[in-house]
């Protein structure tokens, strides 16, 4: 008799931090040292994997998020914030000790630059939480967390979890073996136009998607304001980004995320998962943060007006 395959508890998974974004917006250069400039605009909002968890939510998907939280202010402030959103909390760990995790970001209409303090608590083993809540996707935020999870990739994969990796790290390459298994061992990986550049040394976008799609089923670029490039099966896709007014940027590659994977589970075929994914980034671009990401009527209202640019 066939085994019966376990129910998944939730449709994405991820286990990442959550950090608190100081935006300054209505710069009008970037500083230097020695001098002061003054913003037109300032937010105070959690960012991060927080983006993900509010996207995920609005969008109708089943997010689990096992994250610690410490006994700060900062920390109850935003165990409020994810209350109030109507965020599943309960794989919330709120740990006996301050946890500080804070993002200055200066953005500008289409960049911005960060800095960041963290004192990040002990990581949890993440298969045993694979086994015990079977996601159908698995989320990992960025190459770091992928070969911090090299051990257990192959296996997550062989109980049947999709796997999607971020990039967001700089300073390494193909050249790297770990890094060449992590690309191997995930269904998905979805960098940024200079990530995609620095990672494999390729002169331009297609050179470096041809690359990576040597090793992962699924490769998808983001483009930034020339909207999203992916491959898989051999096929190059590309869509154009959603136009809107811009406000800011912060978090647009998580929310694009969240709206690519929407399509992903859904079967949708890739050009439509990217026009998901450039809907949900474009739209969150016109508010501070996570503030404007869109619900799935929005995004589906957003769709018909697509197809006819």
């Amino acid at each position: 008799m066939a085994k019966t395959p376990p129910v998944s508890t939730y449709d994405v998974f991820f286990c990442d931090g959550y950090v608190w974004d100081l935006t300054f917006t209505g710069l009008p250069e970037m500083p230097r040292l020695g001098t002061e400039i003054f913003g037109s605009g300032f937010q105070m909002t959690p960012g991060a994997s927080f983006y993900s968890a509010v996207a995920f939510h609005r969008l109708g998907l089943r997010a689990g998020w096992s994250v610690d939280i410490g006994n700060d202010p900062l920390s109850r402030f935003f165990l409020e914030t994810a209350q109030q959103e109507g965020l599943d909390c309960s794989l919330i760990r709120i740990r006996d000790f301050p946890i500080f995790s804070v993002t200055t970001s200066l953005s500008f209409p289409h960049n911005r630059a960060f800095v960041t303090y963290a004192n990040e608590p002990p990581s949890t083993p993440l298969m045993p939480l694979i086994e015990q809540y079977h996601p159908r996707l698995l989320l990992l935020s960025s190459l770091g967390s992928g070969l911090r999870s090299i051990e257990w990739l192959a296996a997550i994969r062989k109980a049947g979890t999709k796997i999607f990796l971020e990039c967001q790290v700089h300073q390494t390459s193909l050249d790297n073996p770990d890094v060449i298994y992590a690309l191997q061992s995930v269904d998905i990986f979805a960098p940024n136009e200079q990530e995609a550049l620095e990672l494999t040394g390729a002169a331009d976008v297609e050179a470096a998607l041809a690359k990576l799609a040597e090793l992962t089923p699924l490769v998808v670029i983001k483009l930034g304001p020339l909207g999203a490039i992916a491959k898989v099966n051999g096929k190059v896709v590309h869509v154009p980004v959603l136009r809107v007014k811009v406000l800011d940027t912060t978090g647009a590659g998580d929310i694009f995320n969240t709206g690519f994977i929407y399509g992903y589970l859904g079967g949708e075929p890739i050009e439509k998962c990217l026009m998901y994914g450039n809907i949900c980034g474009g739209l969150s671009t016109t508010g501070y943060g996570v503030r404007n990401a869109p619900t799935i009527a929005q995004v589906k209202g957003e769709m018909s007006h697509y197809a006819m640019k």
